[in-house]
């Protein structure tokens, strides 16, 4: 096990350029199965769970070429379905929630799959119940098998169809869409996801000569075609880093330039920066978050306390409460964060406390922040990543406070940042993998 130890309390300063998108990398990578052609994909983060995606499609098959690190080509010319019911890929499969969007390529193309029950974060319920309804009301079968930890899925009389999600879950719809990209009939989705990163999923299989219209919407027409060719492709900024990153630099006082953010990709982000008093320019389609002694969280017009909260897009992505939360500690005024989405993404605020953060913990779900305005600072403690955003979250907090933090169980960090302490260092952070 590694951990990071950090000296805070040094401003930094310089330039930074994120990694491309975690979350949709798990998309994309995924739909390389729905074609037997070479499929190239550039801006790929080279993080843990991507990597662990990209070693189970080598595994069961895929041919994958990897000239530079951020980029990779696929061909899924030869693949072992069977691979996917094996003990091997239970095993691998279950460290990684992405895996399940295996199924919809898989589905399609081959008209079976497999997926274990989920693994992946610490946070809370994940359902697994929108890929499988939406599975079944294409003509898909599934059963579970206990003995082998199983779902098994038959794709034999899939038909286009029309369906209404519960939720408007991206990873549900993106593996619904996959499944109906090959399908026979049209499959109407209402009630779509419509984040970037599954517009560009959409973008993606049309070039492979898919018919998908309503890219965007909530409202998702897929025309099933008979087969999909390869393609190029590259990957948005992660929208998380960019955040983390306007976070960092709000709390360690420093002067950072983040370097091609694709801005028009953000949405509300940068307004829910702006919300906690944080200033910063856009400069073509970098952000620069300039030096500032303190920032101030706004009210409602009443004057009512700020309360920021996820929702699904165009809303904020939940993945940046945790940095809001952490932000917020050393602002002036307060906040009620309101994390709807996962019931145990806020219990790493005990952390923050210890470190000398005023924080209420209302439920698990809303979290209550008294900014104490830089009249005292964080005091460095140890401490452990209980997932991927809490993770950088605390790192956060430690490069803000006075003293020494160590930060164990760091493997959760390295599974959605890529090289983070080394580009911290480049920015003059004082941290240590040890």
């Amino acid at each position: 096990m590694s951990q990071f130890v950090v000296r805070g309390g040094h401003k930094l300063s310089g330039t930074i350029v994120p990694q491309g998108a975690k979350n949709e990398a798990l998309q994309i990578i995924s739909a390389v199965l729905l074609t037997a052609e070479p499929v190239t994909i550039t801006n790929i983060p080279d993080i843990l769970d991507v990597n662990l995606l990209i070693e189970l499609l080598q595994e069961m098959g895929v041919k994958v070429q990897r000239p530079e690190r951020d980029t990779c080509i696929f061909q899924a010319d030869d693949v072992d379905v069977d691979y996917l019911h094996s003990p091997a890929f239970h095993k691998k499969s279950g460290r990684l929630r992405g895996s399940v969007m295996l199924a919809g390529p898989m589905l399609a193309r081959f008209k079976k799959a497999f997926v274990p029950k989920p693994g992946g974060d610490k946070i809370g319920r994940r359902r697994l119940d929108t890929h499988i309804i939406g599975f079944e009301k294409l003509g898909a079968t599934f059963t579970y098998h206990p003995e082998d930890g199983f779902y098994h899925l038959s794709g034999d009389a899939m038909q286009g169809t029309y369906i209404l999600l519960d939720e408007p879950s991206v990873t549900g719809t993106a593996n619904i869409v996959m499944a109906a990209s090959l399908t026979p009939g049209t499959t109407t989705i209402y009630n779509a996801a419509c984040e970037p990163y599954l517009q560009q999923l959409c973008a993606m299989i049309n070039r492979m000569g898919g018919k998908i219209s309503g890219i965007g919407s909530n409202l998702l027409s897929i025309e099933g075609v008979s087969s999909l060719k390869g393609t190029e492709h590259r990957m948005l900024p992660d929208m998380i880093e960019i955040g983390s990153f306007i976070g960092l630099a709000a709390m360690t006082q420093s002067n950072i330039r983040i370097q091609g953010c694709g801005i028009p990709h953000l949405g509300i982000i940068p307004e829910k920066f702006r919300q906690l008093g944080i200033q910063f320019d856009i400069d073509g389609d970098d952000i620069v978050v300039p030096e500032q002694d303190s920032y101030e969280i706004q009210t409602y017009m009443d004057g009512g306390v700020l309360t920021i909260y996820d929702h699904p897009w165009p809303g904020l992505t939940p993945d940046l409460l945790s940095i809001m939360l952490v932000v917020a500690t050393q602002a002036r005024g307060s906040v009620l964060i309101h994390q709807k989405m996962f019931e145990s993404r806020l219990f790493f605020t005990d952390k923050l406390i210890d470190m000398g953060a005023q924080i209420i913990l209302c439920d698990p779900h809303r979290a209550a922040v008294i900014g104490l305005g830089r009249s005292q600072n964080l005091r460095g403690i140890t401490m452990s990543s209980p997932d991927i955003r809490a993770g950088v979250a605390l790192l956060i907090a430690a490069l803000s406070a006075d003293g020494k933090s160590v930060i164990q169980n760091i493997e959760q960090i390295d599974r959605g940042y890529q090289n983070i302490d080394g580009r911290l260092q480049a920015l003059g952070a004082h941290i240590v993998r040890e």
